[in-house]
């Protein structure tokens, strides 16, 4: 159990929506609505005085009407009514206000930073904590609290740490897609009291928290946050995707989270130095998070690439050497090996091994990714399901689906890791149900399932690869 302060705050034992509403189209419907949905067991206190009764639970008029304790206290109420609600919370001996509400600093208006600074006095007279404000707070599946629609209930091991709301909401989609789950995720928004130092230090200790995610505009103290990204990278992977990199993205960040950016060059030897992982973008940020949730480390950069056809083999393997990964020839171990087994293609086959060209029952991708796996000079095995084949429809179909059932046997028998490239294309809805892609569809399905991590292109896996043996050879 971790004894860091954000321990007590982040397991609450009741809850109140300060600023609720019957109203499908407000956020203080949508916060009550998660804490019934995702199954919250504690208390759960709607809050509005226009209100006798909020989605078939009594509702107060304030904070200081509530009955029984408060120990955390979501404010969906105007920026205005927010030190009025913090008094009350001070009552009731509330621990921590997550400030949905928003219109402050962001805005770059005097009176609002200058409300903000208020808010946040009070707060520290009361010994409140505060998350936010203008963000979407917490995420906790183990708990039952969440701020999105169709979140995974069912909880995991990487930890969020996001400034922007909709980055996190874009995140958790993205990833959980692909399998991983999570453990806690903060949307912290402009950071007035809690920041990203104390969320890196709170993950780093964390025991559900296996891999640390953060998407960052701005830090408030980068000494501090410094020391804190060297600390938790030291203790487990650390993947940062920053936001507000050109003068453009700057002025977006500021007018976001009021968050001022600062040279990315000295951004990007900070996280170096510290032993983290950069993403370049939210793609780039799950490519590697689905990588480490899902891959043993990895040892060296030489692969084997198995399945495409004759194109798509050449193409893999440029896009593998471009990201820096070592396609070694076929050893001549293996070419052995086919040859003693009466495989009429031993000495055609290659790396990439073009299924194409193979055209034997006997002898398929799985078996030749188990050569790779016993062999020394293969680090990383990385198989093809790709959308082109000749053939009709049925046997298009049967032969996608021996794809997929050979990776997953193959990935429960080998020790190396296996990527799994399944190619995926932009439709148009009317495609959606084209048998084509409907298929491609499954065998991602079944694979993710499976607990092995797909990629949409051989160049987003060749690089998520290549950061997983930099990250690996750094911690040797």
């Amino acid at each position: 159990m971790s004894t860091h302060p954000l321990e007590e705050i982040l397991h609450p034992q009741s809850i109140a929506v300060a600023g609720a509403s019957d109203n499908p189209g407000s956020s203080g419907y949508g916060f009550t609505y998660h804490l019934i949905e995702y199954g919250y067991r504690g208390k759960i206190y709607p809050v509005n005085p226009r209100y006798p009764e909020i989605l078939g639970m009594k509702a107060y008029p304030t904070i200081r009407d509530i009955p029984g304790p408060v120990d955390y206290v979501i404010s969906a109420v105007p920026a205005a009514a927010v030190p009025n609600m913090l008094a009350d919370c001070s009552q009731k001996g509330v621990k921590a206000v997550h400030l949905f509400t928003g219109r402050f600093s962001e805005t770059g208006r005097q009176d609002a930073a200058e409300l903000e600074q208020v808010i946040l006095k009070q707060a520290r007279k009361a010994g409140i904590r505060l998350i936010g404000p203008n963000c979407l707070g917490l995420y906790h599946p183990r708990e039952g609290i969440a701020f999105g629609y169709d979140f995974p209930k069912e909880p995991g091991a990487v930890g969020l740490a996001a400034q922007s709301g909709g980055g996190a909401l874009n995140f958790v989609y993205l990833a959980s897609l692909r399998g991983v789950r999570f453990s806690k995720v903060i949307s912290y928004g402009n950071a007035l009291d809690l920041n990203e130092c104390d969320f890196l230090d709170y993950f780093s200790q964390d025991a559900e928290t296996k891999l640390i995610v953060m998407y960052i505009e701005g830090v408030r103290d980068s000494k501090r946050f410094f020391a804190s990204l060297r600390q938790a990278a030291a203790t487990k992977p650390v993947i940062i995707l920053k936001g507000g990199r050109g003068q453009s993205g700057m002025r977006a960040a500021a007018s976001h989270t009021a968050a001022l950016a600062g040279s990315m060059k000295v951004w990007e030897s900070l996280v170096a130095q510290a032993g983290a992982i950069s993403a370049q973008d939210f793609d780039e940020m799950a490519d590697l998070a689905v990588s480490f949730y899902f891959l043993p480390p990895v040892q060296g950069p030489r692969v084997g690439v198995v399945g495409g056809g004759g194109g798509p083999s050449v193409l893999a393997a440029d896009q593998c050497e471009e990201a820096g990964l070592d396609v070694i020839p076929l050893p001549e171990e293996i070419r052995e090996e086919l040859k003693s087994q009466g495989i009429s293609i031993w000495d055609w086959v290659g790396n990439p091994a073009d299924s194409s060209i193979a055209g034997e029952a006997s002898f398929s991708a799985g078996d030749m990714l188990r050569m790779m796996d016993r062999n020394q000079n293969f680090d990383i095995l990385i198989g093809i399901i790709g959308e082109g084949s000749p053939g009709g429809k049925e046997s298009i179909i049967a032969r996608r689906k021996g794809d997929v059932k050979s990776f997953i046997k193959v990935k429960k028998e080998i020790s190396k890791p296996l990527l799994v490239m399944v190619e995926e294309k932009s439709l148009g809805i009317k495609n959606h149900n084209h048998w084509r892609w409907r298929v491609m569809s499954e065998a991602r399905t079944k694979l993710i399932a499976a607990n092995i991590p797909v990629y949409p292109t051989m160049a987003r896996a060749a690089r998520a690869a290549r950061k997983l043996v930099e990250y690996y050879r750094r911690r040797k």
